[in-house]
């Protein structure tokens, strides 16, 4: 029988999930999508994610991919289906039949994610999830001014995280920008690829020099040195999103 390759766009709030990637003993958002899907066919069914969201960390638009052998179910009818069994933390937003040869991961061109800050203000409850709490205002031209140095193809070890397995810590960074949205600070960032903790490392590292006034010129040889103990704080999970994954 001829399977069938369907691509899904799938929303999380990462709070109480150990991050994408299945694991013994922990609850991760691919499991969860396994398991419905297992419900759903009679038998097991492997879920392919673009990338491996952190523990804690959401997602707008995480995009995957899995091969069904349902021939008289239409795509968008696994939208419903899918659903009405997934726990409430997790959505599926979009359903639809690709190519046979789409592969959520490594056909990936580029990943967006964006880091929410509440500024100067108490965040209301239910704000706490979905944002990172900063007492102090931000210098959001200086900010951008560093972030003029993260585009192109560099060597990202400052940002690399102990006991990241990557075999390369190239990667290439299209753009990166701070900007307020509504009554927040959202942190942008796109790439082709990103390092194990890497955004929450990147954004730490802007933060944490742009709060000691660091000029842009040191700052470029801060993050060329390849020195991670020159890295500023990882940041928390809270606030960060997989907000688009963008394909051919």
């Amino acid at each position: 029988m001829i399977k069938r390759n369907i691509r899904l766009i799938v929303a999380y709030d990462g709070t109480d999930f150990s991050g994408w990637q299945k694991q013994k003993k922990e609850r991760t958002v691919q499991e969860e999508l396994e398991k419905v899907l297992e419900k759903i066919h009679k038998h097991p069914v492997m879920v392919t994610g673009s990338g491996r969201t952190d523990a804690g960390v959401h997602a707008k638009a995480q995009s995957a991919n899995f091969y069904t052998d349902i021939s008289n179910m239409k795509a968008d009818r696994f939208v419903p289906a899918m659903n009405s069994l997934l726990p409430k933390d997790i959505r599926i937003m979009n359903a639809c039949e690709t190519s046979n040869s789409f592969h959520a991961r490594f056909d990936a061109l580029s990943r967006t994610y964006r880091y929410f800050f509440i500024v100067k203000r108490q965040a209301l409850p239910m704000e706490k999830r979905y944002a990172v709490q900063l007492w102090r205002p931000l210098n959001i031209s200086l900010l951008n001014d560093y972030c003029r140095f993260l585009s192109g193809e560099f060597d990202c070890t400052i940002f690399a995280t102990p006991g990241d397995k990557s075999k390369s810590r190239y990667r290439y960074i299209f753009n990166a920008l701070f900007f307020a949205e509504s009554n927040k600070i959202v942190f942008e960032i796109r790439a082709n690829a990103f390092l194990w903790k890497m955004v929450r490392s990147v954004a730490g590292t802007l933060l944490f020099y742009e709060e000691n006034g660091l000029s842009p010129d040191n700052f470029l040889k801060i993050i060329s040195s390849g020195n991670r103990a020159l890295a500023g704080p990882t940041l928390p999970p809270e606030g960060l999103f997989l907000w688009n994954v963008e394909y051919h």
